[in-house]
């Protein structure tokens, strides 16, 4: 389901990030959503409708509006840049309605939550909720300078939440933060792939179970060099452009893929290859290693292709 939505406030938090809220333009209540919960942002360009995926920071149990935050990437495809570039005040906007694949467990005895840059996002939501339904839980946020923190606007101040700054001498130790937290305690996690590894590696060291250990690493699809795509069920051939993911120019064709995340950590859009003549570069977060090496399955939201001819299976 789509919502066509009035942005009210556009803030800037720091110098690569700002925040955007958007209302229903008749005053409506939006649905409320569950905390680490994210929308699917319409941006178009021209014949291109770019679709990013940002997690919602606002208030779960608020229907009033959606707030999201979003860090410009000037090496990426496009899609930080026109919402820093192109979206103001009074436009009006087209996103998803809520989904979330980082749900908070919440028969756990106690929640750490680290969140590295960017990443303290889908936190934010969560804290409200935590508060709300009383929950124990600490927050730690690490980024490399206070300039780049841009979640410390955004952060209350409490015991429990606890701010890392690289060039202060202040950095985070991982293994300081899980070891000795009670028993049922689960750890989440959602930055740079390097920081999710770290506290992984972490947390198996120290014996902790798999199912205590949540991560999110949503990211947006790599530009490459351009390729072709084969449609096995019509024999349409598809030129993917250099700054255009595969599931864009999918859709650009008219050929339906089922989609969430659309930043590779859901599964929802895993396509199956009839023929891969060459290689797939996968850049998602889903498929197994042993997946990734047979070459049978792809995630059109997040990988691209390099050889001779590739032909999906739909």
């Amino acid at each position: 389901m789509k919502l066509a939505l009035k942005v009210t406030e556009v803030e800037t938090l720091s110098p690569l990030v700002k925040r955007f809220r958007f209302e229903d333009p008749t005053g409506a209540e939006l649905p409320v959503f569950s905390g680490g919960a994210h929308i699917t942002v319409e941006m178009p360009e021209g014949d291109i409708i770019r679709r990013n995926s940002y997690s919602l920071i606002s208030d779960p149990y608020d229907g009033s509006a959606y707030e999201i935050a979003v860090r410009r990437e000037d090496q990426g495809r496009g899609g930080s840049l026109y919402m820093h570039t192109k979206v103001s005040e009074g436009d009006e906007i087209t996103v998803s309605t809520p989904s979330n694949l980082f749900q908070l467990d919440l028969r756990a005895r106690k929640h750490v939550l680290i969140g590295g840059g960017i990443g303290i996002t889908p936190f934010l939501s969560q804290l409200k909720q935590l508060d709300m339904e009383q929950k124990p839980y600490e927050l730690h946020y690490a980024a490399r300078t206070r300039d780049e923190a841009a979640g410390l606007k955004l952060l209350p101040e409490a015991a429990h939440i606890h701010v890392h700054i690289s060039d202060e001498g202040a950095r985070m130790d991982i293994g300081a933060i899980l070891d000795g937290q009670p028993l049922g305690t689960h750890v989440y996690t959602c930055g740079p792939e390097g920081l999710i590894e770290a506290v992984a590696d972490q947390a198996a060291r120290l014996n902790w179970p798999e199912t205590a250990v949540h991560s999110e690493a949503f990211t947006a699809p790599p530009p490459g060099e351009p390729f072709d795509v084969v449609v096995k069920s019509t024999g349409q051939s598809i030129t993917v452009k250099a700054d255009q993911s595969l599931l864009e120019a999918l859709e650009e064709a008219k050929v339906k893929v089922e989609y969430s995340c659309r930043g590779g950590a859901c599964g929802r859009c895993q396509t199956k290859v009839t023929t891969c003549d060459g290689r797939i570069l996968h850049n998602d977060h889903w498929l197994s290693e042993d997946e990734r090496g047979a070459q049978q399955d792809i995630m059109p939201c997040m990988s691209r292709f390099k050889g001779t001819r590739l032909e999906l299976d739909l």
